[in-house]
């Protein structure tokens, strides 16, 4: 009898309350998944993984080959939205996503710059502007804002 709540209720109820996911699924960030798989892969010396694609993970991919932090990719479909065969050429000294996304003014991008980059000309900052998704310099010359997804040096 003396169970408690806590006892009374299963493991797997109690891992979604932590979660703060009330009805039992799982929360994925798919670009982060990408880019932790990108930077442990660089890390091991491995020259090639796959990571499941979507449409901003092909985005960033193709902004990260277009900087040559990639050799190459392939898109394997599967009819599930598929996935990424990516070629890397040991460039990445690290990556990741930028939480919470952080919404930048056309004015600001040296300040965040500075914050999340290692040096002056090292690294992009990839943003998602009302014209897409582009590294923060880009975003700079077109004279627009946007929000922080994720740095690359």
């Amino acid at each position: 009898m003396g169970l408690g709540y806590a006892g009374a209720v299963s493991g797997k109820w109690l891992r979604t309350l932590a979660s703060g996911n009330m009805e039992g699924e799982k929360m994925v960030d798919h670009l982060a998944d990408a880019l932790n798989t990108l930077k442990t892969h660089e890390i091991a010396g491995q020259r090639d993984c796959s990571i499941k694609s979507t449409k901003i993970v092909r985005s960033v991919v193709e902004l990260l080959k277009a900087h040559k932090y990639l050799s190459n990719y392939d898109i394997i479909d599967n009819g599930k939205g598929g996935s990424l065969n990516i070629e890397l050429d040991g460039r990445i000294n690290d990556c990741g996503v930028i939480r919470p996304r952080i919404s930048v003014k056309r004015t600001e991008w040296a300040r965040w710059e500075q914050q999340f980059i290692p040096g002056v000309g090292v690294g992009l900052l990839i943003v998602s502007t009302p014209k897409g998704i582009m590294t923060n310099r880009d975003a700079e010359e077109a004279h627009v804002g946007g929000r922080l997804l994720a740095y690359i040096y």
